[in-house]
């Protein structure tokens, strides 16, 4: 009998499939990767299926890969060695929310729009935004972060526990609902951003925060991206508790326009949003107006409805869609950097300049109040020179990053974009890392060929 029976055996026929339009459906994600596709793909509903499942893969030596939406840009979703693609979209229920503990618990599935939705009802909500509506397991997989990440920190931070399915099927949890422990190693800071490397969620217990009281979005314009970056140190250093600031070159100003039907003007921009109550907010904004002012801000726009306020978000989430769409037949390849902030203006300098005298198309974008900026590339996967390029210009902008203090990735994880860079991030503790995974998963099943090879 071969495993793919064995996974028969053990669950519905329905939810193990080797139907051709699946398999391609699992075979690929957002990111300009290569597709492969998996020999099987498999629908659990509870962690004791995952662990069954597991333990059939560990017995046969079947690589598993998890699988949420195909929201991931570096390839972290595609099975590249086959065998199992395991789907948690069915495992997608709230379980519980505690309200006074300010917490949640979710199965992976869940999105952060569902969760959200969900939330509102007690006066809260989840702060972690990377844009897509992903799923819960998968942001956490590849510790997500986004807009709000400046004032609530990234999705390692939002983590308080998580139920894992280990390699071998063992069912286990990395932490508890108190909101500090002293006790033994952090496992929820390694599981978060493993990518599936290590074991399965299949369970999350997150942090949530109060609606603010208060909401005000606004757009200030800029003559010069260097005006605008210089604008965001000088928020930050002057200590005022933003929630978002959101940084947008010219050409993507451009590109949102005509995608989203906005006017905004079309130069270098920052999305800014504050969270609070009434008095403070009018102090906070007051004092980032007038510093803005100094560094050459041209217009400072008020978004205070909530119809003005969702437009203005939705024209930034859909950045990358606005490039897509003015160019078919090419695929996005996104950058993603981190810089210690006090780099920030020259790593985008360096990238400009580098974009300009590429002759792609492209623009930036970043959450620049916590230093991490993206550039979009639109390339067309049938030219080898155009993909030498933008592999090049990645390469250039991710050493620039390491050579200051920076990381190749802020938030998109590493997959297999990513890991030619981790010894010249990570140096002798990467192999740390190695012995980790060795560990955990000896015969190498777990997303094998992500994050770090062994």
């Amino acid at each position: 009998m071969n495993y793919i029976e064995k996974l028969s055996n053990i669950l519905p026929e329905d939810r193990v499939t080797t139907n051709q339009v699946v398999l391609e459906n699992h075979s690929k994600d957002e990111s300009y990767h290569q597709p492969h596709l998996p020999d099987v793909v498999v629908f659990p509903n509870s962690a004791e299926e995952v662990s069954a499942v597991m333990k059939i893969a560990n017995e046969e030596e079947i690589p598993v890969v998890p699988f949420g939406l195909g929201t991931s840009l570096e390839g972290a979703a595609i099975p590249y060695t086959g065998g199992i693609s395991l789907d948690f979209s069915q495992m997608n229920k709230i379980l519980e929310i505690i309200p006074e503990d300010f917490l949640v618990k979710v199965q992976p599935g869940v999105t952060r729009i569902q969760l959200n939705e969900e939330l509102k009802k007690h006066g809260l909500f989840f702060s972690v935004d990377p844009g897509a509506d992903a799923t819960l397991g998968g942001m956490a997989a590849t510790n997500a972060s986004g807009t709000t990440a400046v004032r609530y920190g990234v999705m390692r931070d939002q983590v308080r526990d998580l139920e894992v399915v280990l390699a071998d099927g063992t069912i286990m949890n990395t932490g508890s609902l108190a909101a500090k422990s002293s006790s033994g190693y952090n496992l929820n800071g390694l599981f978060v951003g493993s990518e599936g490397t290590l074991g399965c969620f299949t369970e999350l217990t997150l942090r949530v925060y109060g609606i603010p009281e208060e909401t005000v979005a606004a757009r200030a314009s800029f003559k010069t991206i260097d005006e605008a970056v210089q604008g965001v140190v000088a928020i930050r250093s002057a200590g005022i508790q933003i929630a978002r600031i959101e940084l947008l070159c010219e050409e993507s100003m451009r590109r949102i326009n005509a995608f989203s039907e906005t006017n905004y003007l079309e130069q270098p921009a920052l999305f800014m949003e504050f969270h609070g109550n009434q008095a403070g907010l009018e102090q906070d904004i007051q004092f980032a107006e007038e510093i803005l002012a100094d560094f050459g801000c041209e217009g400072f726009q008020f978004e205070k409805d909530t119809q003005s306020r969702n437009k203005l978000w939705e024209a930034r989430h859909n950045h990358a869609y606005s490039f897509m769409h003015s160019n078919p037949g090419k695929k996005a390849m996104v950058t993603d950097v981190c810089m210690p902030i006090s780099h920030l203006t020259g790593a985008i300098n360096y990238a400009s300049e580098r974009l300009e005298n590429l002759g792609i198309v492209g623009g930036i974008v970043g959450h620049a109040g916590d230093g991490n900026y993206h550039t979009i590339l639109m390339i067309d996967l049938n030219n080898p020179e155009e993909i030498a390029l933008g592999n090049q210009f990645n390469k250039d902008i991710v050493e620039y990053a390491l050579a200051r203090g920076g990381s190749c990735t802020g938030e998109h994880g590493v997959g297999v974009g990513k890991m030619k860079y981790q010894e010249m991030e990570h140096g002798n503790s990467l192999e740390i890392m190695k012995t980790i995974k060795r560990s955990l998963d000896p015969k190498n099943i777990l997303n094998p060929g992500k994050v770090i090879s062994i």
